[in-house]
C-alpha cells in the first residue's frame, strides 16, 4: 500500500462513490478501483459493500478508516517538520477555488507566494464550495476558497477574504411592481437556483419558509452565469449573488426584486488539524496581511 491508495481510500469512504472520488481526486475510475482492491488485497479484508446509495464500508472498513486518516495526518505532520528543519518553504500546496471566490485575493496569494517562496509549486483546482469542504476533509486539498452563509464548522481554520449579499432577481417586466413584494405571485414562477447545499440554494429555502410558500417548479442550475442566462431569458425569477445580480440589471437584463439579509463570506480554509503545517500558516498570513 503508499500514501495514494489510502487518500483514495478516505475519498471513496467519504464520498459513498467511485465515480465522486475520481473527480475530487482527478483519477480515473478504473484507477479508484485498482487503488480499493489493491489495499483489499494487501489486508485480505473486504473495505466496501456496494449498495444502491453507493459504496458503503463495511465493519472492518469502518475500523480502517480511523486510522488510515491518522496515519495520513502523520504523514502531513512529518512533511511539516521536514520543511521547518530545511527552514525554506518547498512542497506542493494544493488549493481549490469555487466559481464565486474572490479572483483578487487568489491572484495576490499566488503572485505572493511564488515571491516569496519559489520552491513552493501551487496547484489550483477549482470546483463547487461543497467540493472544496469535501477534499479538504479526503485530503485531496490542503486548503482552499469557498462560500460560507453560517458559521464555519469547528473543524475548520478559517479566515474571511470578502463578502456579498444574495438577490433575488427577474427579467424585466416579468413581476408588477409592488411594495412589500408579492411572495404568493412568486410562488407561481418558476424558481432558478442551486442545490440546498450552496449559499443560493440555502438562501432560498430560508426565503420559502419565512414567506410561508413553495414554488411550484424548481430549476436547478449550478453555474451562475447559466442561471444569469434563464433569468434574462424570462423564464423565472431566481438568485444571484450582489455583483452578478448588479451587473445584469446595469446591462437592462434583469431587475433586482429583493436583498437578502444573509450576508455570504468567502473564506479561505484548512483543517483546523493542521494548524502547524508551515505551507498552510504561510498562505493564511499572506491573506490576512491583504484583508
Amino acid at each position: 500500500m503508499d500514501l495514494h491508495q489510502l487518500r483514495t481510500f478516505v475519498a471513496v469512504a467519504r464520498a459513498h462513490s467511485i465515480t465522486r472520488a475520481s473527480e475530487l481526486l482527478h483519477l480515473s475510475q478504473p484507477a479508484v478501483s485498482a487503488h480499493i482492491k489493491a489495499i483489499e488485497d494487501t489486508l485480505g479484508l473486504t473495505l466496501f459493500e456496494r449498495t444502491p446509495r453507493g459504496m458503503s464500508l463495511t465493519r472492518d472498513g469502518e475500523q480502517l478508516l480511523v486510522k488510515v486518516e491518522r496515519t495520513l495526518a502523520a504523514h502531513q505532520e512529518l512533511m511539516a517538520e521536514a520543511t521547518r528543519i530545511k527552514g525554506q518553504l518547498s512542497g506542493k500546496l494544493r488549493i481549490g477555488a469555487g466559481s464565486s471566490s474572490n479572483n483578487e485575493a487568489i491572484g495576490k496569494l499566488l503572485t505572493i507566494l511564488s515571491e516569496r517562496s519559489p520552491e513552493v509549486e501551487v496547484v489550483l483546482k477549482h470546483g463547487s464550495s461543497l467540493d472544496i469542504l469535501e477534499g479538504l476533509r479526503n485530503g485531496s486539498l490542503d486548503a482552499g476558497f469557498y462560500n460560507e452563509g453560517g458559521a464555519p464548522d469547528p473543524d475548520l481554520a478559517t479566515t474571511a477574504v470578502s463578502r456579498f449579499s444574495i438577490h433575488v432577481v427577474a427579467s424585466p417586466g416579468l413581476m408588477a411592481a409592488s411594495e412589500p413584494l408579492a411572495w404568493r405571485a412568486l410562488a407561481d414562477l418558476p424558481w432558478v437556483y442551486p442545490t440546498a447545499s450552496t449559499c443560493c440554494g440555502r438562501t432560498a429555502e430560508d426565503l420559502f419558509r419565512m414567506h410561508q410558500f413553495r414554488p411550484k417548479r424548481i430549476i436547478s442550475v449550478d453555474r451562475e452565469d447559466v442561471t444569469r442566462s434563464l433569468i434574462a431569458g424570462g423564464i423565472g425569477v431566481g438568485l444571484l449573488h450582489a455583483g452578478t445580480a448588479q451587473v445584469a440589471r446595469a446591462r437592462g437584463d434583469v431587475e433586482l426584486l429583493y436583498e437578502s439579509p444573509t450576508v455570504v463570506q468567502v473564506l479561505f480554509a484548512h483543517l483546523a488539524s493542521r494548524a502547524q503545517d508551515p505551507l498552510l500558516n504561510a498562505a493564511m498570513a499572506i491573506l490576512r496581511a491583504s484583508s
